[in-house]
C-alpha cells in the first residue's frame, strides 16, 4: 500500500513591519518654559550695560510720560523708568539667587540631621526635636515680620535682606528634606553602608543626602519666586533698600503717588517686571520637576 503525504503548504512569512519614523527630538519642549527666566538672568548680567540712563540719576523733567528718549518715561524725581526698572532686575534677581542658595543649602543640612536624629536617644536625640521645634517656631512667625526685625537690626542692605529672607522660606525645605530622609534612612542600601564600617557622617553625605535632596531642589524655584515677592513686599513697606536704589518694591510704593495724579507708568512698568520675573519661576519649577523624575535621576 502506497502511503501518499500531502504536501502542507508553509505559512507565507510576514511582511516585514514598515519602518517606524523617527520621532522628532521633544527635548527643546522641556527647556521651552525655561527660556523666560534665561532671558530674566542674562538681564540681569547685562543690565547695567543697556540701561540708557544712569538709573540713580535725575535726567529729564519730573513726570514726563512714556515715549521718545524715555520709553516708560519719568517718575516724580526725573529719573528714567525704563533704566530703573531695568537695573532693579539685578537687584531683585541677585537678591532672590542668594536667598534661595541660602534657603536650600541650610535646608538641606537641617533636615538631613533633623531626619536621622529624631528617632535617636540621648544628647543627639534630644538636640534633633530640639532643631525640629525651633523649625516649627520660626515658620509660625509671620515673615514680613522676621525681615522687619532684621533689617531693623543690621540695616537695609542685599546682604541683611537676604539673610531675612532666607530665615523666613529655610523652614519649607528644612521640612521636604527631613520627611525625604525619614522614608529613606531605613532602606536596605543605607543599612548596608552601615555594615560595611562608614561612619554615620559618611552614610548621611554619601547615601542618605543624594537620595534626599530631589524635594528640595524642586522647591528651589518656588523659594526664588516667593523672595522676589517678599523683597518686593518689604520694600513697598520702607523697609527695604533706601532710594534711590532701584528696586521693584521701592518703585511701586513711590510711584503710587503719582498714580493719583495721572502718573501710572511709574508703578506699572514695575509691577509688571516684578509679575513677570515670578511668573518665570513658576515655569522653571516644572523643568526642574521633569528633569529631576526623568529617567537616569
Amino acid at each position: 500500500m502506497t502511503e501518499v503525504l500531502a504536501a502542507v503548504p508553509t505559512a507565507p512569512a510576514p511582511a516585514p513591519a514598515p519602518a517606524t519614523p523617527a520621532r522628532p527630538s521633544t527635548r527643546w519642549r522641556v527647556w521651552l518654559p525655561a527660556l523666560p527666566f534665561a532671558l530674566l538672568a542674562l538681564l540681569t548680567v547685562v543690565a547695567r550695560l543697556v540701561v540708557p540712563f544712569d538709573p540713580e540719576t535725575v535726567v529729564a523733567p519730573a513726570n514726563l510720560e512714556p515715549g521718545g528718549a524715555h520709553l516708560f518715561g519719568t517718575d516724580a524725581t526725573g529719573m528714567d523708568v525704563f533704566s530703573r526698572t531695568v537695573a532693579a532686575t539685578q537687584v531683585n534677581l541677585v537678591m532672590a539667587v542668594l536667598v534661595t542658595i541660602m534657603a536650600t543649602a541650610i535646608g538641606l543640612a537641617l533636615g538631613l540631621v533633623l531626619g536621622m536624629n529624631e528617632a535617636a536617644g540621648g544628647v543627639r536625640g534630644l538636640l534633633g526635636r530640639g532643631m525640629n521645634r525651633f523649625t516649627d517656631l520660626t515658620d509660625a512667625v509671620p515673615p514680613l515680620i522676621v525681615g522687619v526685625v532684621v533689617v531693623g537690626l543690621f540695616g537695609p542692605s542685599i546682604v541683611s535682606l537676604s539673610v531675612a529672607l532666607a530665615l523666613i522660606l529655610m523652614p519649607n525645605q528644612v521640612r521636604l528634606t527631613r520627611a525625604e530622609v525619614l522614608k529613606v534612612r531605613g532602606d536596605a542600601y543605607v543599612d548596608a553602608a552601615r555594615m560595611a564600617g562608614l561612619s554615620p557622617w559618611q552614610v548621611m553625605v554619601r547615601h542618605v543626602l543624594p537620595n534626599s535632596a530631589r524635594p528640595a531642589i524642586e522647591n528651589s524655584s518656588n523659594i526664588f519666586g516667593v523672595s522676589i515677592i517678599v523683597s518686593a513686599s518689604l520694600g513697598f513697606l520702607g523697609v527695604g533698600l533706601n532710594p534711590p536704589t532701584p528696586e521693584w518694591g521701592v518703585m511701586i510704593s513711590t510711584g503710587m503717588s503719582d498714580v493719583m495724579l495721572g502718573g501710572w507708568w511709574t508703578t506699572l512698568f514695575p509691577a509688571l517686571a516684578l509679575c513677570v520675573a515670578v511668573a518665570s519661576a513658576a515655569l522653571l519649577t516644572g523643568v526642574i520637576t521633569r528633569l529631576t523624575r526623568s529617567p537616569g535621576h
